[in-house]
């Protein structure tokens, strides 16, 4: 489990936007999306913390840890 603290999120749209992003990059992803924590919690199997935290990123919200 990877967990990242995103800013910038929101809405349902920012967390519909930051699953997008996520599993774009890793279909198999499972993400679960705290808005009141602005916390994102990835299951990935074959994706690194880096590449998640990028996708994240260039969706538009800056990924703090």
């Amino acid at each position: 489990m990877i967990s990242l603290n995103v800013t910038g999120m929101s809405c349902n749209h920012c967390v519909a936007a930051v699953k997008k992003a996520v599993t774009d990059v890793d279909p198999a992803a499972e993400v679960a999306v705290d808005l009141q924590a602005g916390r994102v919690d990835i299951a990935s199997a074959t994706k690194e913390k880096a590449t998640l935290s990028q996708a994240i990123e260039d969706a538009g919200y800056e990924v703090t840890s």
